[in-house]
């Protein structure tokens, strides 16, 4: 790979714009100051993105800032990618370092549906989860995980949509009581499910921050209970914000 990019005036025009969309509308002194260009050099490149329709300039203060065509460029993007394809790696990776089963879910309005599984091979207790398998979000460490990162406005709409139920005697049906538990996820980094889907599993999770998905995908590993005390979950929960981390520098 070259030190330097070959086409200069190709560098000028990504500068610009990538300086656009981190710093919104902006002058043309402080676009030259920026990208140590002379103001005239730095209007030829911003007249250019005009023209191709990437910026657009306010009629009032004359300052520049990136045009919704950058939005639609990213969406057609995100529109090809499959997620599961990026995330399964890491995915198995984590089977790998935990030795347990490892699920990926989407979320759609108040249910998690199962988008992937990744099971143990050395697994002996076999999980019932299967892809294409429907969750409701209040009673999953996915759920919890994802329902963290929301306001609690939309929160509390999700959880009317739901059929609350006890599912286990460990099942939470209480909406205060799962406001502070999406507080204690946000505090830990991770939710944990106490066997509140599944008597006999616990669960641990995480959602990704993958852009404006972030509401969306979440990730966890099932644990059969007898194998999952509390240094269990300390040492699982440690990989699961590892594997956060890893997936989102996969997307930036």
């Amino acid at each position: 790979m070259e030190d330097k990019n070959p086409i200069q005036v190709a560098g000028r025009l990504f500068g610009a714009l990538e300086y656009l969309v981190d710093h919104g509308n902006v002058s043309l002194a402080e676009l030259a100051a920026a990208l140590e260009l002379n103001k005239s050099t730095t209007h030829r490149v911003i007249s250019s993105l005009l023209y191709m329709g990437y910026v657009r300039q306010d009629p009032d203060t004359g300052n520049y800032g990136p045009s919704f065509k950058v939005v639609d460029l990213a969406g057609r993007v995100m529109g090809r990618v499959d997620v599961t394809d990026i995330v399964r790696p890491y995915l198995q990776k984590l089977m790998r370092r935990c030795g347990e089963t490892v699920h990926f879910v989407e979320r759609e309005e108040e249910n998690c549906i199962y988008i992937d599984k990744v099971e143990a091979p050395q697994n002996q207790v076999r999980m019932v989860s299967h892809v294409g398998g429907v969750l409701p979000f209040y009673r999953s460490a996915v759920g919890k995980a994802l329902a963290a990162r929301m306001p609690e406005e939309e929160v509390r709409r999700l959880w009317n949509l739901c059929r609350i139920e006890r599912t286990t005697p460990y099942t939470i049906t209480d909406f205060d009581e799962f406001m502070e538990v999406l507080e204690e996820v946000r505090r830990k980094g991770y939710a944990l499910d106490n066997e509140e889907n599944e008597t006999g599993v616990r669960c641990i999770a995480a959602a990704l921050d993958i852009r404006d998905e972030h509401t969306r995908y979440a990730f966890s590993i099932s644990v059969p209970i007898m194998r999952m005390d509390n240094d269990r979950i300390r040492e699982l929960s440690g990989y699961v914000r590892e594997t956060k981390e890893e997936i989102a520098e996969a997307f930036r």
